[in-house]
């Protein structure tokens, strides 16, 4: 969604940077620039002209200008001011302790309400909760089916009530939460085309029924920055706590997510990119700050790596991958882990300069599944022990999987520079892999390499690097 806001800005900032000392009309130049670019990502006007006006005023001090690294600090500001205006620090999802807390969902028709009302069940499951979902949409043709069919998907229980009245319902609701001992209540109600006042009054009227404790605004990332329209109209009527911004993975341009929480006051509390039901992630400003300034997310695929890794890793793996003794299997595994953090593609967005690898080709988002089908077309003792993979082998492997000989060779290849790469990893693996937990794999990091035992400080230190 940002690729072409992100492309726009780091060429400003390449222009910068290879300038020794900057002017005052360089910096004009340079905001010039970035004005124009927020404008095509259809960024509300008045916020683009409030963000260009802070950031010139702060960029044209004498201890930018006069300094060592001018760029660098013009950088640094537009980075400050880019977190600013989306959030300043991450809004969390506040849940209060009475059971059931309840939360209920509202926005437009088609922006994505059932799904997230889906994904924030499966998100909140995860975490030990027990939600209900409840179809009070009782408008949309098979609303409640489809919120029933995907709840069944990932276990949750879905609540219709009489099907006819969706303020009993949301009643009805809480009572049955209480009576299966469900501590979390998600109203998904029903959304309209376009604002009007029977789809406003009647969410006034669950909000009164049950009151929630929080509401949340369902809003489409494509959009654009017409959403603002929408939201303060929600706002001044149900006075939403928070945004989840739905679609970020489309292609439009993102002008809405940038312009949201400036104009409304509201938060972006969670981001959705994919149908997946674990694609609903927390929303961080400070990060996709630097996601949209082309310097990686490495905290954040991290994380995701944690919530992907296996911690029951066998012993014999643990060990085998310890002592830098990988077999293909093992390689099907890592395959495996990386599709769970959702695949090549987003590990490399999260990486300093990996959206420009990707899109001009460097790295290409289906390498994985060319990798499994030539590891399926070995033999399991070829999987086990690859040095007795000879020319003749290879000719057949190659055929079997239907790809030339010379990418089985560079498969073999990739797969002894990571033998490489582990043995001169092997200290801090044995370091991290002493006593009981360590055998097991580190339950932080499951089979990231090399990382058992760094602290969050050590993270932030990884990415200052990599950026």
């Amino acid at each position: 969604m940002f690729d072409n806001l992100s492309e726009r800005l780091q060429g400003v900032f390449g222009t910068l940077k290879s300038k020794g000392r900057l002017t005052e009309s360089d910096i004009e130049e340079a905001m010039r620039e970035i004005r124009l670019a927020l404008l095509e990502a259809d960024v509300n006007f008045k916020v683009v002209k409030s963000f260009v006006a802070a950031a010139k005023e702060r960029a044209l001090t004498a201890e930018v200008l006069e300094s060592l690294t001018p760029a660098q600090n013009v950088i640094r500001i537009v980075l400050e001011q880019l977190t600013e205006l989306l959030g300043s620090t991450e809004s969390k999802l506040v849940l209060s302790s009475k059971i059931p807390n309840i939360i209920m969902l509202v926005g437009l028709q088609g922006s994505g309400k059932t799904t997230a009302a889906v994904k924030l069940a499966y998100r909140l499951k995860q975490q030990g909760h027990s939600p209900l979902l409840v179809a009070a949409d009782v408008y949309r043709p098979a609303a409640a089916d489809q919120l029933e069919t995907l709840g069944g998907e990932i276990g949750v229980k879905v609540f219709r009530g009489d099907g006819r009245h969706p303020v009993q319902i949301a009643r009805d609701s809480v009572r049955e939460a209480v009576d299966t001992l469900k501590d979390i209540v998600i109203i998904d109600t029903a959304g309209r085309l376009h604002v009007d006042e029977e789809m406003m009054a009647e969410a006034e009227a669950i909000k009164s029924e049950v009151k929630p404790d929080q509401i949340l605004m369902v809003v489409d990332a494509m959009t654009g920055q017409d959403v603002v329209n929408v939201a303060n109209a929600f706002a001044q009527r149900v006075d939403f706590d928070g945004v989840i911004m739905s679609k970020m993975d489309g292609d439009a341009r993102g002008g809405g997510a940038l312009s949201i929480r400036e104009v409304t006051g509201k938060s972006i509390k969670f981001i959705s990119e994919g149908e997946k039901p674990s694609s609903l992630e927390e929303f961080h400003p400070d990060r996709m700050a630097r996601r949209i300034l082309g310097m990686g997310d490495v905290i954040s695929l991290i994380e995701k790596a944690q919530q992907a890794a296996d911690e029951q890793v066998s012993e014999a793996e643990a060990q085998r991958i310890a002592k830098a003794d990988l077999t293909f299997d093992d390689f099907l595994g890592i395959n495996k882990q990386v599709r769970k953090i959702g695949g090549i593609g987003s590990l490399m967005k999260a990486l300093p300069g990996g959206e420009k690898a990707m899109a001009t080709g460097q790295v290409k988002d289906d390498i994985l599944d060319k990798m499994e089908v030539i590891i399926h077309s070995m033999t399991l003792k070829e999987r086990a022990k690859p040095s007795i993979i000879n020319g003749s082998r290879r000719q057949r492997i190659a055929t079997g999987a239907g790809v030339e000989v010379y990418e089985v060779n560079q498969l073999i290849k990739q797969f002894e520079e990571t033998r490489k790469m582990l043995k001169k990893l092997q200290p801090a693996q044995q370091q991290g892999g002493k006593g009981k937990k360590g055998r097991k794999g580190s339950r932080r990091f499951g089979r990231i390499p090399g990382m058992n035992g760094m602290s969050a400080a050590d993270l932030k230190g990884l990415e200052d690097l990599l950026r």
